[in-house]
């Protein structure tokens, strides 16, 4: 069960450094380093007889935050957690100097500071900017927990994660007969936060909530019966909120202002000499510096002399074309981003069903920070006669709910072509793409996944979506429908039931 004090990470100090006591501690701050320091040496022991909690919340971080991140964590305790995120440069602070002295002598190569996180003099001694900030359980234990919110805001960068994890307060009778029974380590009263009332303290100290996870019905194995249930019952909406753990992943909220961004739109094509012309004619010049990528996938109507033809008549564009390698728009989405050179990477499905009109309004999105992955959205404004089967708009809308479970995000189309990242995160979903695999011929749950997995903040911009003029679609509702029923299942194992 919960009995750790997690820290977020610190700067590097030297081994005889002192608590920064600018301020006196508070009571309540008192009697928790004093219980902390009394049972540091049993620490351990305490975590040991809860192992299946603290390896199933372990490893659900370690999934959040990759390995080799700057990472902080606040109320680290021995530093079992930071070594197991496997950071770069891990810091870790506490405010129980024995707590910290047996972290010092477990993990000599991270870096643990003593002192209060909510004490400016603390804060100012931690070696920022942090990739990633992990508070685990020390919310419990805050006296002002939006001040120490707005405290850590020098130590973020803009792609700074903000990870709390704290116990569902319906579990706190259970965990105080746990203190009891001696099989958790005693902490004096603690904060009673859901996950509401800690996303509303982020907002108000200008963070803004990504994502939230509940996770351990059964903090015990129960010889593998508790594991079943944890990974396959457990998330289950209406269940979930029944969880003894929840998590909130967070990020600074932007300033807002407007970036200049290079851009590089990409358009997979097969098959779509009629449409070629018009993509190139009606792509905006909304930034300064934008390329446009053809990766034509071995037509046979021509598609790829059109390409060609239409770049030479455009000497003021900047075109690119190349001949896909593999099969399947994903892989040619894959070359294409491979080869663009932008800032941002957007998509342009090359059917001209969405119009090339609306991309200022994905590249604004990014440019400005308000979000970090733009998806469009076909299902809000009404269709286009003939431009999506009923049988096809059903699937969507049930495919929609089903991934904003899974994705705890909201998504309302999924298999929209048109999405929009910045390069520095395309290249780190593409850097754990092993975590999923090579799985996705369309290229876009590929995208959806590794932007989940690194809690990138998602906005939907709904779009116009018209009929095909020219050619025929490369969907097939059956085949490509038993696909999104497959992707469903993988998307509970690699985000729900493994982590």
């Amino acid at each position: 069960m919960a009995g750790a004090t997690h820290v977020y990470l610190a700067a590097p100090m030297p081994e005889d450094a002192t608590p920064a006591a600018a301020r006196p501690l508070s009571p309540r701050k008192q009697r928790l380093r004093d219980l902390s320091d009394r049972w540091a040496p049993e620490r351990d022991a305490f975590a040991a007889k809860n192992r299946a909690f603290h390896d199933d919340d372990r490893r659900y971080l370690a999934f959040l935050i990759p390995e080799g991140l700057r990472v902080l964590e606040i109320g680290c305790g021995t530093g079992g957690l930071l070594a197991a995120l496997r950071p770069t440069k891990g810091v870790g602070v506490d405010i129980s100097e024995a707590m910290i002295a047996r972290a010092r002598t477990a993990h000599p190569e991270l870096d643990f500071v003593v002192g209060d996180i909510e004490d400016a003099a603390t804060i100012a001694r931690l070696d920022g900017p942090f990739d990633a900030i992990v508070i685990a359980d020390a919310i419990g234990m805050l006296d002002d927990c939006q001040a120490m919110f707005e405290s850590l805001k020098p130590l973020c960068r803009p792609d700074t994660r903000l990870v709390v994890a704290y116990h569902n307060y319906l579990w706190e009778p259970v965990l105080r007969l746990a203190e009891l029974m001696k099989l958790r380590m005693p902490e004096p009263l603690t904060n009673w936060l859901r996950p509401a009332d800690i996303a509303n303290l982020l907002e108000l100290a200008n963070f803004e909530p990504v994502r939230m996870e509940w996770r351990q019905l059964i903090p015990k194995r129960l010889f593998g019966i508790g594991t079943l249930i944890n990974r396959f019952i457990a998330t289950l909406p209406l269940i979930r909120k029944l969880c003894l753990r929840h998590y909130l992943v967070a990020r600074p909220r932007p300033a807002g202002e407007r970036e200049t961004l290079s851009a590089s739109v990409v358009v997979p094509c097969r098959n779509e000499r009629g449409n070629v012309q018009a993509i190139v004619a009606r792509i905006p010049q909304f930034c300064d510096d934008l390329e446009i990528v053809f990766v034509e996938g071995g037509s046979s109507d021509g598609t790829w002399d059109e390409i060609v033809r239409v770049k030479t008549a455009n000497p003021d564009r900047d075109i690119k074309l190349f001949k896909q390698d593999g099969r399947g728009k994903g892989d040619a989405v894959r070359k294409g981003f491979a080869t663009a050179r932008g800032d941002v990477l957007m998509i342009l499905d090359a059917d001209l069903a969405v119009a090339p009109e609306e991309l200022p309004k994905f590249y604004a999105l990014l440019a400005t920070g308000r979000g970090e992955f733009i998806n469009g959205t076909r299902l809000v404004y009404p269709l286009e006669r003939d431009s999506m089967r009923l049988l096809n708009r059903i699937g969507n809308h049930t495919f929609s709910a089903l991934f904003s479970w899974l994705l705890n995000q909201r998504f309302t189309d999924t298999l929209c072509g048109t999405k929009a990242l910045r390069r520095r995160h395309y290249e780190r979903i593409a850097q754990g793409r092993a975590y999923f695999g090579d799985f996705d011929p369309f290229g876009d749950f590929d995208l959806i996944f590794g932007a989940a997995k690194l809690s990138l903040k998602v906005i939907e911009v709904p779009i116009r979506y018209a009929a095909r003029t020219y050619g025929e679609t490369n969907i097939s509702r059956f085949r490509h429908g038993w696909l999104l029923l497959r992707m469903v299942g993988f998307a509970f194992w690699k985000l729900k039931a493994l982590p």
